[in-house]
C-alpha cells in the first residue's frame, strides 16, 4: 500500500470509529453518563475542549427546555446545536469595488486553486468580468492547472514563468485588471506552512505590492482550510491573520 493510500485508509478508519462511537452512544440512555461520554467522543473527534463544553451544555439546556426524552430527539437536537454554532455571520463575499481583489492563502493541498476555479465560473455566470492571477510560481505546473480552470470558466489569466516572483505576478495582474476594466481578481498563491517565516514574509510582500496598484486591496483574504485539520486550523488562522489580516467572519463557498 502506497503512502497516500495509507493516509486515506487511516482517515477512513478514524471516520468510521467516530461514527461507530456515536451510534453506540445514542443507543444508550439519556442521563448524566450520556453527556459525559458525549464530551469524550467530541473531544476525541478533535472538536476542541471549549467548543465541546459549550455544545454539550447547550444540548443539556435544550433537552430540558424542549422536554426531550428519547435518544433520537437528543441526536437531532445535537445536530441543530452544532449547526447553530457554525452560523457566525453573513457569508457573502465583500467584492463591491471595481476591480475587487480576493487573495487565496493556505497550506499545501487544501484546494485553493480548485476553489478559485469554482468561484470564477460562478462569478462569470453572474455576469462579472473575472481575472485570475497565477501567483503560485513555486509548485510545478500550478499555473498550468489554473490555466485549465480559466479555460473551463472562460475567464482571463495572468501568469509568468515557473519560479518567477509571485509579487511581480500580482502586480501585473492588478495592472491588467485596471486596464481591462475587470470586476474581480482572484489571486492564487503557493501553499505555505504557517510556521515558516520566510514563506510568510513572501505573503506579506505580495500584500504590500498589490497596494501599490490598488491601495484598498485586498478586499477579501480567503484562508482555505482542510476540513479534517481539526484544532490545527486555529493555529493556521492565527498565523496567516498576523500577515494578511483575515477578517473574523467565516467565509464559505458552496
Amino acid at each position: 500500500m502506497g503512502f497516500f493510500e495509507k493516509i486515506k485508509a487511516g482517515l477512513t478508519r478514524t471516520k468510521e470509529n467516530i461514527g461507530h462511537s456515536f451510534d453506540q452512544l445514542f443507543a444508550g440512555e439519556l442521563n448524566d453518563d450520556f453527556y459525559d461520554e458525549l464530551e469524550e467522543t467530541l473531544i476525541l473527534g478533535d472538536m476542541g475542549v471549549e467548543t465541546t463544553m459549550k455544545a454539550v451544555e447547550e444540548l443539556r439546556r435544550r433537552v430540558k427546555a424542549e422536554k426531550i426524552k428519547d435518544m433520537e430527539g437528543a441526536r437531532a437536537c445535537l445536530r441543530q446545536v452544532l449547526t447553530d454554532m457554525l452560523q457566525v455571520g453573513e457569508p457573502a463575499l465583500k467584492l463591491d469595488t471595481a476591480p475587487s481583489v480576493a487573495l487565496f492563502i493556505g497550506v499545501n493541498g487544501v484546494g485553493k486553486t480548485t476553489t478559485i476555479g469554482k468561484l470564477s465560473a460562478r462569478m462569470k455566470g453572474e455576469g462579472r468580468r473575472v481575472l485570475m492571477a497565477a501567483a503560485d510560481t513555486f509548485r510545478a505546473a500550478a499555473a498550468d492547472q489554473l490555466e485549465i480552470w480559466s479555460e473551463r470558466s472562460g475567464v482571463e489569466l495572468v501568469r509568468q514563468y515557473e519560479g518567477a516572483d509571485p509579487a511581480a505576478v500580482v502586480f501585473d495582474a492588478l495592472s491588467a485588471a485596471k486596464a481591462r476594466s475587470a470586476d474581480v481578481v482572484l489571486i492564487d498563491t503557493a501553499g505555505r506552512l504557517h510556521n515558516k517565516v520566510g514563506l510568510m514574509n513572501e505573503l506579506k510582500k505580495i500584500k504590500e505590492v498589490m497596494k501599490k496598484v490598488l491601495p484598498e486591496a485586498p478586499d477579501e483574504v480567503m484562508l482555505v482550510l482542510d476540513g479534517s485539520t481539526g484544532q490545527n486550523a486555529f493555529e493556521q488562522a492565527k498565523q496567516f491573520s498576523a500577515v494578511t489580516n483575515i477578517r473574523s467572519e467565516e467565509r464559505r463557498v458552496g
